[in-house]
């Protein structure tokens, strides 16, 4: 159990905000971070297309946001969560966007699925976290199979990108998994 809970080395998960936003509209506008982030055709959004999506999220009882901000300088950097919890099982997909390009390959996606994963695990009392990664998203696959995430299937030519078809990938981790990894 940790003593600072949604806080690692580098950076803190806090709530979404509304001066996010900017930052964030800036993302849903880069074509490739869309790619990597969402299945659904890569298309430029507006504040006024994603504030209903952020609020839909806060309003839920079965998703969460977090805003990931860094220590040294508060900056807003990005964005984790669950999302499609289903309580009766103690099962979550769980998600991660770090925006800008300078931000990536930092370590900071690995302590933010870190805290975002415990905070799962040990806040929410899940059972099962799993995520989807379609294939040619390699540095994204090497952080999950680095945190313990196992690949469970492939859902075959699931997206057409660049007259291309790939795979998608299904990941999970039980919390024993989980606990075993971090010497719970």
């Amino acid at each position: 159990m940790t003593n600072n809970l949604l806080k690692g080395s580098k950076i803190i998960l806090t709530s979404f905000k509304e001066e996010y936003f900017k930052n964030f509209t800036k993302w849903y506008n880069d074509m490739p971070f869309l790619r990597n982030y969402d299945m659904i055709a890569a298309f430029p959004r507006s504040i006024d297309e994603l504030k209903p999506m952020i609020d839909d999220v806060k309003k839920s009882s079965d998703k969460f946001i977090f805003a990931i901000k860094t220590l040294k300088d508060d900056k807003f950097i990005g964005v984790t969560g669950f999302e499609d919890i289903l309580w009766n099982n103690g099962t979550a997909v769980i998600y991660i966007g770090i925006g800008e390009k300078q931000n990536r390959g930092l370590g900071i996606g690995t302590e933010a699925f870190n805290l975002t994963m415990e905070f799962g695990f040990e806040e929410l009392n899940l059972h099962r976290i799993q995520l989807t990664v379609l294939s040619y998203n390699t540095p994204a696959i090497k952080l999950y199979e680095k945190l313990g995430f196992k690949r469970e299937g492939v859902y075959r030519e699931f997206i057409h990108r660049d007259n291309k078809r790939y795979d998608m990938y299904l990941y999970g981790i039980l919390r024993t998994e989980w606990e075993n990894l971090n010497n719970y």
